[in-house]
C-alpha cells in the first residue's frame, strides 16, 4: 500500500513555504558532544515562527485550500504550539481560525493562539473526544478542518524540517525527533529513507505517554489512559491512523524518556548551551544525553528540538528542581 507522502511532496511544500517561514539553524555544542559521545546536530524548530515547528504543517495545509474554503474559516484542536502554527497560518493566509484547546493548556500557548486572531473553544482531555467535538464544529460552521497531523499536506509541511537539516549536514547517522500523534516523525521520516536510506530513525516518547511505543510492540495501533507527562505537546492517547504505517515502516525504534530527564534536559539546553527548549522539544536530546540512543560512540545524530514555547512559571520550577 503506498504511502499518504512521498518526499516529491515535502518538496512541495518547501517551495509552497519559501520565504513565509523561517529556516531554522542547525547548532552544536561541545559539552554536550562530550557527554554524549556523539557528535549532535540540533535542528532549532524553538526559533521557528510561532515558536514551534508546527507552522510548517498547518500554513501548508492552508496554502493548498481553495480561496473558497479559506473564506470559510478553519477549524483546529490542539493542546498548544499546532493551536498557534494554525492560528497564525489563518492570519497569514486571511482565513479565520477556531482553536479547541484543553482546559489545561499551558497559558502561554492559550495567550499566543488568541494574540494571533483565532477563536478558542475549551475541552475537558479527561472527558471529551477533542477529535469529535472538532469534527462537530466543522460540519455546523462549515469551516475547513486542520487536524494536528493526520493529513498529508500537515505531515508534507513538517517533513520540511529534515529537508532542511539534510541539506545542511547530508551525512547524519541518526535522525530523532519527538513523537506524539507522529506527524512530524512521518514528514521527516520520509525524507531522511529517501535521501539516506541507512540512515538509523528514532521516535522519542515520555514514559507515560508512550502509545507509539506499546503500538509498535503490538503492532498495531493502541490506545492508552490520558498521560501525565510534563512534556505537554506529546499527551496523545494514540498514534495516528495514516502516520503510524509510515513510522513503523520506516523507524528503527522507539525511545522512552522521563519527565526527570527531560527537565535535565531543558536545563543543559539553556543553561549549557544557550537556548530555550519546551519540555516536549526537549525529549530527543534527552534520549541522546541520558545514553539511551543505540547508536556507536562518534556517530552523527540529528536531533529536532520541536519547540520552544514554555511558560515561565514552569521553566521556574525546573530550573529550581535542578
Amino acid at each position: 500500500m503506498r504511502n499518504a507522502i512521498g518526499i516529491e511532496d515535502v518538496r512541495v511544500a518547501a517551495a509552497r513555504l519559501k520565504g513565509r517561514i523561517h529556516r531554522t539553524p542547525v547548532i552544536t555544542s561541545r559539552s554536550f558532544d562530550d557527554l554524549c559521545g556523539c557528535s549532535v546536530f540540533f535542528k532549532c524548530e524553538n526559533l521557528q515562527r510561532a515558536g514551534a515547528f508546527k507552522i510548517r504543517g498547518a500554513l501548508n495545509k492552508l496554502l493548498t485550500l481553495t480561496a473558497e474554503e479559506r473564506a470559510r474559516g478553519v477549524v483546529g484542536f490542539s493542546s498548544g504550539n499546532h493551536a498557534q502554527g494554525v492560528a497564525l497560518a489563518a492570519r497569514l493566509t486571511g482565513a479565520s481560525a477556531i482553536i479547541l484547546m484543553p482546559t489545561d493548556a499551558p497559558a502561554l500557548k492559550v495567550a499566543a493562539t488568541k494574540g494571533y486572531g483565532a477563536e478558542v473553544v475549551y475541552y475537558d482531555r479527561q472527558t471529551e473526544d477533542r477529535e469529535a467535538r472538532a469534527m462537530d464544529l466543522a460540519a455546523k460552521t462549515g469551516r475547513v478542518l486542520v487536524p494536528p497531523y493526520d493529513d498529508p499536506a500537515i505531515m508534507a509541511g513538517q517533513g520540511t524540517v529534515a529537508l532542511e537539516l539534510l541539506e545542511d549536514v547530508p551525512d547524519l547517522d541518526a535522525l530523532l525527533t519527538p513523537m506524539g500523534g507522529g506527524g512530524l516523525m512521518a514528514g521527516c521520516s520520509t525524507v531522511a529513507k529517501a535521501l539516506r536510506p541507512a540512515m538509523q530513525i528514532y521516535g522519542v516518547e515520555a514514559d507515560t505517554a508512550n502509545d507509539t511505543y506499546l503500538s509498535f510492540t503490538k503492532g498495531e495501533r493502541v490506545t492508552i489512559a490520558p498521560p501525565p507527562t510534563i512534556a505537554d505537546g506529546i499527551r496523545n492517547l494514540s498514534p495516528g491512523a495514516l502516520t503510524f504505517p509510515i513510522n513503523k515502516q520506516n523507524l528503527a525504534g522507539v525511545l522512552l524518556v522521563s519527565d526527570r530527564e527531560i527537565e535535565e534536559a531543558v536545563r543543559f539546553l539553556l543553561l549549557r548551551c544557550k537556548i530555550l527548549v519546551e519540555p516536549t522539544g526537549a525529549v530527543s536530546a534527552a534520549a541522546v544525553l541520558t545514553g539511551k540512543l543505540p547508536m556507536p560512540k562518534g556517530s552523527r545524530v540529528g536531533v529536532v528540538l520541536s519547540g520552544g514555547n514554555i511558560d515561565p512559571a514552569l521553566l521556574a520550577e525546573i530550573l529550581a528542581r535542578g
